[in-house]
């Protein structure tokens, strides 16, 4: 779990502000997102997320968080600083990385079947 804390020790606390905000909304404790994360991400860990004690945690620990307490990865992502947000990248600049760090041991069908969906979706916004 990678965390940093003192060079962000000035900068508002996003991450941990929305986080704590979906799970006070769900009513939920800081040992029941323990528990639906299947202990990936403990109370602690998470009150010091909260608290801004820890600022950058790991991918795989946005990613649980985002099971457990049903929020778009991307958007943990972001708040996190691992990627932009759409509208702060230049014009044609394109990233990919979110569906990279989404999607883990796809098959060979599964896979076929989002890059056929992507392409409908970019036809669609063609017309």
């Amino acid at each position: 779990m990678s965390d940093e804390t003192d060079s962000d020790a000035g900068r508002p606390n996003k991450l941990g502000d929305y986080l704590k905000s979906v799970r006070q909304s769900l009513g939920m404790s800081l040992r029941d997102v323990e528990e639906a994360t299947e202990k990936e991400v403990s109370n602690a860990y998470l009150s010091q997320l909260e608290t801004g004690k820890i600022t950058k945690p790991s991918p795989h620990i946005l990613f649980a968080l985002s099971s457990a307490l049903g929020v778009a990865y991307e958007a943990l992502m972001q708040l996190a600083g691992y990627i932009a947000p759409t509208g702060d990248r230049a014009p044609g600049v394109k990233h990919g990385r979110a569906a990279t760090f989404a999607i883990e041991n796809l098959s060979a069908d599964e896979e076929k079947a989002l890059r056929d969906h992507l392409a409908f979706i970019r036809w669609k916004d063609k017309k």
